[in-house]
């Protein structure tokens, strides 16, 4: 790769021509790295986080996220392998809305309700991807109708890596006509380094309640999380959590349930950790969403991986900070609804160390 920019202890290197799309368009990636010889791998498709090395507690680089070998593995599968997710994270009921009074029908791709941005979501776009700031500025346009959704809609997401180990996503997002709207980031997390699934991780959650959801994964209601498998307001091992015979584990087949976090939303405040320790990796997630969706790959079997083979279920684990699933349809709609004039801004960071 050629080096665009250079910084006293940063560095962005890219674009590298990685592949080609079914219709010919190029895929492009480049490389975030630190003091530490952290690096990031970034792709203008889907604005994916294609792979993440940071060194364990003897300081040996390995890999964190999981991740697929080709373009084509990301433009046609299904599971969403680090990319950036809109213009609505996780779930829409019935793929139905009400906004203004005017009833809008969005994409239904998962078994009848709204997914990620729906079949052609900003996973799959091509962003316009420049270096900025230390670090990369992507960009999108979704236009008016893009999956049922109303409304032009300019995005804005930037990416940076810094010298303590922490990669930002800040999101800016602004409107022609009134829009939900609900960004995040879906990396999926093996702190390991080994491949050996995240049974073995400790996780902790600043969240005294979660959203029980039906057999749509839908929510239902807000549920405390004393003495439930969802407790995780101090670090518990996530495999014997998964363990316990819970109803709602039943439902989906692990965890795949949004937290409601502590704190102000709007304000940036740490609300989650995850600790390997095995490696000594330790990743600190700070947002200033009001959701945090904890999903445990359950539904990984078969994804292809970066070697030519595939993952299993639990291979790896996303915390997807967001907005709260089908809050569209909730009495705080107003919350996640962008009008003209108005500007849709989220900051969230994954911070990587080693203790």
């Amino acid at each position: 790769m050629n080096a665009v920019n250079h910084l006293p202890t940063r560095r962005i290197d890219g674009p590298e021509r990685w592949g080609r799309l079914d219709d010919g368009r190029p895929v492009h990636r480049w490389i975030l790295r630190n003091a530490q010889d952290m690096r990031v791998e970034i792709a203008d498709l889907g604005g994916s986080l294609l792979s993440w090395l940071a060194p364990d507690r003897h300081g040996r680089l390995g890999e964190v996220l999981l991740g697929h070998a080709s373009p084509a593995d990301y433009a046609h599968g299904h599971w969403y392998m680090g990319a950036l997710i809109g213009r609505w994270a996780n779930r829409i009921r019935d793929g139905r809305f009400v906004l203004d009074g005017i009833p809008y029908r969005v994409d239904r791709n998962d078994h009848g309700q709204h997914l990620h941005g729906g079949l052609e979501g900003f996973h799959r776009a091509l962003w316009q991807v420049e270096p900025a700031d230390g670090g990369l500025c992507l960009r999108l346009h979704s236009p008016d109708g893009e999956g049922g959704f109303p409304g032009d809609l300019d995005v804005e997401v930037r990416y940076r890596l810094h010298d303590d180990g922490s990669l930002s996503i800040d999101y800016d997002a602004c409107c022609n006509l009134p829009t939900p709207i609900n960004l995040t980031a879906h990396p999926y997390f093996d702190l390991s380094g080994n491949g050996g699934g995240v049974g073995e991780h400790m996780l902790k959650i600043a969240a005294g309640h979660y959203l029980a959801v039906d057999a749509a994964m839908i929510p239902i209601a807000c549920e405390s999380v004393a003495g439930t498998p969802f407790d995780f307001r101090h670090p518990a091992p996530l495999g014997a959590r998964l363990a316990w015979p819970h109803p709602q584990l039943a439902i989906a087949q692990g965890f795949d349930h949004c937290f409601v976090l502590d704190g102000e939303p709007g304000q940036a405040r740490p609300v989650a950790e995850l600790y390997a320790p095995a490696s000594g990796r330790r990743l600190s997630v700070s947002t200033d969403q009001p959701g945090l969706q904890l999903y445990t790959g359950q539904h990984l079997t078969g994804a292809p991986d970066r070697r030519g083979g595939s993952y299993r279920a639990g291979a790896g684990l996303c915390l997807e900070a967001q907005a709260f699933p089908n809050q569209i349809n909730s009495d705080r709609a107003a919350q996640v609804v962008l009008r003209p004039g108005a500007r849709y801004r989220q900051h969230t960071v994954y911070r990587l160390d080693a203790v």
